[in-house]
């Protein structure tokens, strides 16, 4: 099938993708970078063009707070965020997981304050990683737009039922405008099912939905909750995969890898700096450097078994983190890849970590070629504790 690329802004094709899926319900509170995406989404409803309740609310725990009343009612559901709004939200993320209902929000990645920064990095959604929320990484805005009907189709998953997060990163992402192939109607429909859940409010079969449980039954929901977060990871390839058949484009599911089988450096990241990896990653084979890249898509679920596979030969392993954990001085990637990577028995490879583009700092291929270049010191033996890269000497 022939599909028809245009030139938008990559608010407009999330915003677009959003529409395809239809919603019933969509209540969002403009915040930058996130702003154009639900400016598009008002516009569509205004003119006809979504058969939804817009929600026009107060604040970003208004809006999560009204979908998850939605939800629970049996409405497809759909908001959007960011950085401050995404941390007022925190509360609510809590509930809406742990009454398994499967809202979908796209997170356009922002900087936390304070200092107040509008640029991106990916604290603020990295701040949410133990919400119980699916969180996908977006590359591009191709991606972006073309993770939403995956979305709803993993969280929407009987056997998953688990509210999910689409993280494209701010301005980087949202603002730019490049060729996309906007989301077809009749595609959709044929990908995405209507959403018909089971257990419903409703007042002529009543029930409650997250009510009270006391310190006999509490475990089992948290357990309940990791499990589906276990079937999700093998949903969200089959997904991927489904995607590719009907649509034609494929991201990877959990990872994807990029001049991996022989590579003895591999560097992993999520988001939008893949793309400035991968010119690197071209640069430097002309040279003969034998380096690679392994792109996390989910976060949660995380892939350890899978990313252990696919590090299998690498030498050293180096993780890219636009966020910190303040007091462990590394980056959420970094803590996670040690974890599965480094066992009781031995070490597969060693992991350095380096923090960068923090609100909204330039990440550019000389940078990369930087810690590559570390990377080396750890092959020859040398021991690199993790870092800020680029850090300002004047400022430091």
């Amino acid at each position: 099938m022939r599909h028809r690329m245009v030139v938008v802004e990559g608010s407009y094709a999330v915003a677009h993708a959003v529409k395809v899926c239809k919603p019933n319900v969509i209540s969002a509170y403009p915040i930058t970078p996130q702003t154009h995406i639900v400016e598009d989404l008002s516009q569509f409803a205004a003119d006809g063009e979504m058969n939804c309740e817009y929600m026009n609310v107060e604040s970003e725990f208004s809006a999560i707070s009204a979908l998850i009343g939605a939800s629970a009612a049996g409405a497809r559901t759909y908001t959007s965020t960011t950085s401050q709004g995404l941390a007022l939200m925190h509360e609510a993320l809590f509930n809406a997981s742990g009454m398994r209902l499967p809202i979908v929000m796209t997170v356009v990645n922002r900087a936390l304050s304070a200092p107040i920064n509008i640029w991106n990095d990916q604290q603020d959604s990295i701040s949410q990683r133990d919400t119980g929320w699916i969180q996908l990484y977006a590359e591009d805005v191709q991606e972006s737009a073309d993770m939403t009907p995956q979305l709803y189709k993993i969280a929407e998953d009987e056997d998953i039922l688990l509210p999910a997060m689409a993280c494209m990163d701010g301005f980087i992402l949202s603002h730019v405008y490049e060729p996309v192939i906007l989301l077809e109607q009749s595609l959709t429909d044929e990908f995405l099912p209507d959403y018909s859940p089971e257990f419903v409010l409703d007042p002529k079969n009543p029930m409650s939905f997250g009510a009270f449980a006391d310190p006999s039954t509490y475990t089992e929901f948290r357990y309940k909750q990791e499990k589906a977060m276990g079937v999700a990871l093998k949903r969200i390839e089959e997904v991927a995969i489904e995607f590719s058949e009907k649509y034609g484009r494929y991201y990877g599911g959990l990872l994807d890898g990029y001049m991996l089988e022989d590579a003895e450096i591999v560097i992993m990241a999520m988001g939008s700096v893949i793309g400035t990896i991968k010119d690197t990653i071209d640069m430097l084979r002309k040279e003969g450097e034998r380096v690679g890249l392994l792109k996390v898509r989910s976060f949660r679920p995380f892939p350890a078994d899978e990313i252990r596979k696919a590090l299998k030969n690498a030498k050293v392993v180096i993780t890219l983190d636009k966020n910190i954990s303040v007091g462990k001085n590394e980056g959420a990637l970094c803590t996670e890849v040690k974890a599965c990577m480094y066992n009781n028995r031995d070490v597969l490879a060693p992991v350095i970590g380096f923090m960068l583009g923090h609100g909204g700092r330039d990440i550019p291929i000389s940078t990369i070629v930087k810690m590559i270049n570390k990377a080396k010191l750890v092959e020859k033996g040398i021991f690199i504790e993790s870092e800020f890269a680029d850090l300002r000497e004047d400022l430091a």
